[in-house]
């Protein structure tokens, strides 16, 4: 027995990520009812368990779209909504703030990012990019180790009725390096529970010691695992429960701190869990995957699936199967949390999970156009009881799906014939390009998976220039990294330490309700009033908490109150500066302001001391420029240049310079002399002490070159700016003959702009030309973006398109009602009244032609219809609408389906209203099968 333990004890490691065949189970119920096995009732007992049982609050899963957390592309685990929590930044007025012990469900993404299975995904039989982790957690002691453990035993034991003697536990060994010993109050928990020793296993740090992060909460971790063997021959281990006891702290410089408060985090992924009292497999024979897999099936006409993986999946069939079925839950789920297919960050990720789909679907089981759409009402009839916002949404999903992966299939038939044409002017032993297969990629034009470029190269026997393609990716990557935005430098914040001491003296969050008080002048301007407040307590910037602050220090001031704006929300944090009550001469500026933990730190930089219990007065910066006033600055200085005015530029004692009214400087250090340039006065004049010249023109100190005379500019144009604080606003402008350029793309957008207007104003005769001059709209509002221009011009035809856009918009659904009216008249006068009118009319879209079909059954609510239009290339769009009073047997659904099963393509919709697509050169037939079935049903 000590071999085998000693072997299970190396398998652990190993036998996580893998999934071997697993044995049927032989239950052994410890209660009347039998253990619950089908997906749902897994679910449900989790969490009536934690919630009947242990008093648990159930807790609605978190969207897989972060909120708040610019670290994740998706949510990947259940713990992540309550970081707040773990990091003691929670909002005390929040909801949160009040969880003790909660339970949930919690969808999860693992696509891209740290943790990134995509590629794996149907390789083997467990990797999936969507799953649904279960979990429990208390926070602040709630409870600990002992309840946490005894809960997990109970449930697996009790109520999922596995046998004891297929669970074996590991726990933390300790780690001598951290200073860290073993974990045996874990291991004692458990031998009482009644684990045998030879089933209670230790390791180390990088198996049972779970962080956050580089740095923040963390602590030891006890795993359960499930014995696959079942006894016959050596262990085979997967993991099946993770319980995490947060106790201690991850800190900048690498050491470990006690927590001011420990929490208990676990989780429990479903599907594996599923297969386990399914006695499956692998997690895609449970019932969470077979209503997909079968639906695939008679969609593909592929063979039926069956679990093979490796060289013994011959073609790859099966390996479509799966990554097929992943990907459609992952994209529905991901829709219905409102991330979308897109170009950049987690909406390329969906993109590309999308695509890959598409490439399994129809290059392995050669789907017809459309199939992926038609498997989302699988996902929502599997998923959509536990997560309702998949109902609500599964509209939507069927339509980006449907759009995305058309476009795909379009891009495809374009990316070959590219090929094709390339491989023409090649020799035989020539690459192939490079700049042809980026302009193919994701990062190109077309948006193919690079690999699968290289994949219809190897087809065709051409080989891809490697080489080439990994300086063109090394470029981007360049130009990537040079067209971000700078990094923003880090704020103070108050650390997990400092909040638990805050909350251990009973400190108050901050009363931050006079931010409200603003009110609006006669002139337009707001006006923002003034705050007294008390100072609490100083940080300095290594977050030691100070009694007073040194001149010219960075520090962190908390207040008893404040009318500042914390960052938070997507809203920028308010700034301006505070003076003490007492001496309000000198003046404290306040960079931003952050909430943590309900706290607002205001991060100040100290002229001179400020020590805790100073009364403060706070005073907001108003707003940026106005268009207005960005021309007026422009015309101002182009006076100047008119004016054609000498620069004076002369070196003079320092001293003479630190009271002369209007003289511009920076927050400096100046040389003595220092240089002192000004504009159409002599600087000896400009310094005298009663002249007033540095008031009316520009008098400032600067060591930098100079024009000798201001005519030598040109022309000025302002084309950019940026807010550096509130109240002060970097102007960036070009001179001379760019500014003259500027001015022309300028007038030259104004003139397309204004064309549009008009074009907007006579009317569109049909959605088309509507839906075209939407399409201009946005192409102009990129334009006017990014074009160099002057910037009062840019921020008034932003606004101004902005409107037009909203009324383009407008003028397309006005338009589609409109058609849908005519042509429903146009129907109603072909047929005579009765209960079916089946017949085909011209619609640019599924939408329209679902409005007119709508139109119909509303003027005629005793009659079923079903219409299909025509479109390029052979497709056929189909809706249909049965009436409420035809037979219960008649269902909108069945019908489309049978209609666009004949035309070779996919149906979706409810009993009412259904749609779908198809492809066929014989409308007639496709008419007659849509009677037949409809007057059987009748």
């Amino acid at each position: 027995m000590a071999a085998s333990v000693a072997a299970a004890a190396g398998r652990i490691r190993r036998a996580i990520r893998r999934s071997p065949p697993w044995q049927g189970l032989c239950f052994r119920a410890l209660s009347s009812e039998a253990p619950p096995t089908q997906a749902a009732a897994v679910r449900d007992a989790f969490l009536s368990f934690f919630r009947d049982r242990h008093g648990h609050r159930l807790v609605p899963s978190a969207s897989v779209r972060p909120r708040g957390d610019p670290t994740l592309l998706f949510v990947n685990a259940g713990m992540n909504q309550f970081k707040p929590i773990f990091l003691g930044t929670v909002d005390p007025r929040s909801e949160m703030a009040g969880f003790r012990r909660v339970a949930n469900s919690q969808k999860c993404v693992r696509a891209g990012g740290r943790h990134n299975d995509l590629e794996d995904v149907g390789q083997d039989l467990s990797h999936h990019t969507f799953f649904e982790m279960l979990g429990n957690w208390a926070f602040g002691g709630e409870y600990f180790k002992e309840e946490a453990c005894s809960m997990a035993w109970e449930l697996l034991t009790q109520v999922y009725g596995i046998p004891e003697d297929r669970l074996w536990v590991s726990y933390f060994g300790g780690d001598p390096k951290a200073g860290l010993g073993a974990d045996l109050e874990s291991r004692d928990i458990w031998l009482n529970l009644g684990v045998p020793a030879s089933r209670v296993l230790s390791f180390g740090p990088q198996e049972n010691f779970w962080e956050m992060g580089d740095t923040g909460p963390c602590g030891p971790c006890t795993e359960i695992h499930y014995d696959l063997a079942g006894g016959v021959g050596a262990p085979q281990l997967v993991e099946l429960w993770n319980l995490v006891f947060m106790q201690h702290n991850r800190e900048a410089d690498g050491s470990l701190q006690p927590l001011p408060q420990r929490h208990v985090d676990t989780g429990m992924g479903l599907e594996r869990l599923v297969a386990v009292l399914q006695g499956k497999h692998s997690t895609y024979d449970t019932d969470l995957f077979s209503p997909l897999l079968n639906a695939i099936h008679q969609g593909c006409g592929a063979p039926p699936y069956s679990g093979r993986v490796g060289a013994a999946d011959e073609g790859h069939i099966d390996t479509a199967y799966r990554v097929v079925a992943d990907h459609i839950r992952t994209l529905s789920i991901c829709i219905a949390d409102g991330v979308s297919p897109g170009m950049s960050g987690a909406p390329l990720i969906v993109r590309r999970i999308l695509r890959r789909a598409v490439r399994f679907s129809t290059e392995v089981l050669r789907a017809p156009p459309g199939f992926l759409g038609s498997l989302v009402p699988v996902v929502v009839e599997t998923l959509g009881g536990a997560y309702p916002e998949l109902h609500k949404n599964s509209a939507q999903i069927v339509s980006l799906v449907s759009e995305d992966e058309a476009a795909f299939l379009a891009s495809l038939q374009r990316g070959r014939r590219i090929i094709e044409r390339t491989l023409k002017r090649l020799g035989p032993s020539d690459v192939f390009p490079a700049e042809v297969a980026w302009s193919l990629s994701l990062s190109g034009n077309l948006g193919l998976p690079l690999d699968l470029v290289e994949l219809m190269l190897e087809e065709k026997g051409v080989q891809l220039d490697s080489a080439g393609l990994a300086r063109l990716a090394q470029e981007e990557a360049q130009h990537r990294a040079q067209q971000a935005d700078p990094v923003q430098e880090q704020g103070l914040r108050l650390d997990v330490h400092a909040l638990g001491e805050l909350q251990r003296r009973g400190v108050p969050p901050t009363d931050d309700s006079p931010k409200y008080s603003y009110s609006l002048r006669p002139s337009g301007g707001y006006e923002f009033s003034t705050c007294e407040a008390r100072v609490l307590q100083l940080y300095a910037e290594d977050g030691r908490a100070v009694a007073t602050t040194g001149e010219g220090q960075r520090y962190g001031l908390l207040l008893d109150r404040t009318n500042f704006y914390a960052e938070q929300g997507g809203q920028a944090s308010d700034r301006g500066y505070l003076v003490r009550v007492e001496q309000q001469d000198v003046l404290f500026p306040v960079a931003q302001a952050q909430v943590c933990g309900g706290f607002i730190l205001h991060e100040v930089v100290a002229p001179e001391c400020l020590k805790v219990g100073d009364r403060v007065q706070l005073h907001v910066d108003e707003a940026p420029l106005t268009p207005k006033q960005l021309q007026a600055v422009e015309d101002t200085v182009q006076e100047a240049v008119g004016r054609d005015e000498a620069v004076y530029m002369e070196e003079v004692a320092l001293a003479r310079t630190t009271h002369v009214p209007g003289l511009r400087s920076l927050d400096e250090v100046y040389p003595d002399p220092v240089r002192v340039v000004s504009v159409g006065v002599p600087v000896a004049h400009a310094l005298e002490p009663a002249s007033q010249a540095a008031l009316q023109t520009s008098v400032e100190l600067c060591c930098g070159t100079h024009l000798l005379r201001t005519g030598a500019i040109g022309d000025l144009v302002i084309v950019g700016e940026r807010q550096l604080a509130k109240g002060t606003t970097r102007l960036l402008a070009i001179t001379g003959e760019q500014a003259r350029q500027a001015r022309e793309v300028g007038q030259s957008l104004a003139q397309e702009v204004e064309a549009a207007a008009e074009r907007l104003s006579r009317g569109s005769r049909d959605v088309v030309e509507a839906q075209r001059l939407s399409k201009d709209m946005g192409r102009l509002t990129d334009a006017v973006d990014t074009s160099v221009m002057p910037q009062w011009q840019r921020r008034e035809l932003q606004a101004t398109l902005k409107a037009l856009q909203r009324r383009a918009n407008t003028a397309i659904r006005k338009l589609e009602m409109g058609q849908a009216v005519l042509k429903t008249q146009e129907l109603l006068q072909r047929h005579s009244e009765g209960p079916l009118i089946v017949d085909t009319v011209s619609a640019e879209s599924l939408s329209m032609l679902v409005k007119v079909v709508r139109q119909l059954c509303k003027q005629a609510p005793s009659t079923s219809v079903l219409l299909l239009s025509p479109q390029p290339l052979g497709q056929v769009l189909c809706a249909c609408q049965v009436a409420q009073s035809a037979t219960p047997a008649f269902t909108a659904e069945a019908w489309a389906l049978a209609v666009c099963s004949h035309m070779g393509g996919k149906a979706w919709g409810s009993r009412v209203v259904a749609q779908g697509t198809g492809s066929t050169a014989d409308l007639e037939a496709a008419l007659s099968a849509a009677r037949a079935y409809a007057l059987n049903q009748l």
